[in-house]
């Protein structure tokens, strides 16, 4: 085990119709939403998306709380795919005062680097609005990919504070 900092920044925008949008991509992936979505299939999601960056914290959670938040009406999870491969995913959550945290974002590896993450990014905000975000809130963390940050604040999002926290990650 490795002991490293980490900086987590945590953004938001506000209002969500301020969104700067991205290209569409051509081809444009199809995009839906996932409901109701299985705990295994959400897994299987979080896993191709985030093994890389770290994501563990969901597979931590007994699958039948899993299931519980995902079966809650304010989350919504929205897959991207192209040719039948997904491309990526988001998780939304609504939360009080008018706002949705986009819990999960990011590409599936096979996708990152091909101008997909700024659009899908949009597609995210522009759908927490049709939700009724008042505004849109995130994090990132320095152990996420490299471009996380700049596609965050290019789409206009604003840095509302950073923390350093420690993680030990295993020796890969």
């Amino acid at each position: 085990m490795a002991t490293v900092d980490v900086t987590r920044t945590y953004l938001e925008l506000a209002p969500p119709h301020a969104v700067r949008r991205a290209r569409t991509p051509a081809p444009r992936p199809a995009l839906e939403e996932r409901r109701p979505i299985s705990a295994e299939e959400y897994l299987a999601l979080y896993t191709l998306v985030g093994d890389r960056w770290h994501w563990h914290d969901r597979l931590a959670w007994p699958p039948g709380v899993l299931q519980s938040h995902l079966d809650a009406p304010g989350v919504h999870v929205w897959v991207a795919t192209l040719h039948d491969d997904v491309v990526g995913y988001f998780e939304l959550m609504e939360i009080p005062g008018g706002g949705v945290e986009i819990k999960y974002f990011g590409l599936a590896p096979a996708w990152i680097g091909r101008g997909l993450g700024g659009w899908l990014l949009t597609r995210a905000v522009e759908i927490a609005a049709d939700v009724g975000a008042e505004r849109v809130v995130l994090d990132t963390c320095t152990l996420d990919g490299p471009h996380a940050l700049a596609n965050y604040l290019a789409r206009g999002f604003i840095v509302v504070r950073d923390e350093v926290y420690q993680v030990e990650l295993k020796n890969e």
